[in-house]
This record gives structure tokens, sequence and C-alpha cells, in this order.
């Protein structure tokens, strides 16, 4: 896996996973896709699905802690000021050798750029907010997103898939 390689497919996953309409329902639709697979799974996540400044799911799944809440605030935050994933500009920032504190002089309280948090894109209108997973690793927290976007929007998950990590 090369950062270069997941950059352009994440790019491709903000330009193309993008909804014609995004309401309260679609919001509760992707929150319970995420929470049915998080229940299927025994995984200890945090999911938010909002608008911003609109919170419009949220679930805490048995193992998750308030650490995930917070990780969710942190990594939406990176969403809200970049449009972008967190989990691309965490890439981008890797690549670069910095950190969002000395590139940006943003605090690390405020701001994860690690993966999870994915924008809310609308058609014809542009980044409308963000739905975000924390309680796995980065990446596997950036895929499930993606895969519940894929999902809602009725698109094939695999064209969209980062390439598979190897030791």
């Amino acid at each position: 896996m090369a950062i270069a390689d997941d950059l352009r497919m994440i790019a491709q996953q903000e330009r193309e996973l993008a909804f014609a309409k995004f309401d309260e329902a679609d919001a509760w639709q992707l929150g319970q896709f995420l929470r049915a697979w998080g229940q299927a799974n025994r995984a200890p996540i945090a999911i938010d699905v909002r608008t911003f400044n609109r919170p419009l799911f949220f679930s805490a799944l048995p193992g998750s802690t308030p650490d995930n809440t917070d990780w969710i605030r942190r990594k939406c935050n990176v969403v809200d000021r970049y449009r972008r994933s967190s989990y691309a500009i965490g890439l981008e920032l890797k690549a670069k050798g910095a950190t969002l504190e000395d590139r940006y002089g943003l605090p690390l309280l405020d701001y994860a750029p690690y993966g999870g948090a994915f924008p809310l894109v609308l058609d014809k209108t542009g980044v409308i907010g963000s739905v975000t997973v924390s309680g796995l690793d980065q990446r596997e927290d950036h895929m499930l997103v993606v895969t519940a976007l894929c999902a809602v929007l009725g698109l094939d998950a695999k064209k969209y898939s980062l390439e598979a990590v190897t030791t």
C-alpha cells in the first residue's frame, strides 16, 4: 500500500460518494446501517452522522468508551475545516512529515487527522456535514464509513475499496 495510491482512491471516493438529496431520513438510514454492522460484528464503535452544527444520528455500541465520542468530535472538526476525509488529511500530513499542529497551528486536542470521518457531499452544493465512526483501526473506520455510504447510495463498495495492506 502506498500513500499516493490511497490518496488517489480517497479523492475518487470524495468526488463520487455524493447524495442527490440528504435529509434526516438519509442520516437515519446511514446511521442504522453502521449500527447494524457494528452489532453484527460486535464492534466497539461509536457512530455520528451530522450536518454542520446539527447532530442527526448518534449511537455508542457496547465496548465503546467516552474516548470514542471525543475522537468523533476531533475527526469531525477536520472534515468541517478541510471539507475532506480525516484519513486523507492524515495521509497527506504523513507524506509531508508534518502534523496539523506544526503545519497549521491546530491543537491536537481539537483536531484528529485519523481515519473515520468522511464528508457528506450533496450534488451541486458541496460538503454539508460528516459521517464518522470511531473504535476500529483508522483505516477500518474509514472503509466502514465508505461501505455504509455505498450501501445507502446503491453503489458497489468494491469499486471504492482501498487496496489491502501488505506487511
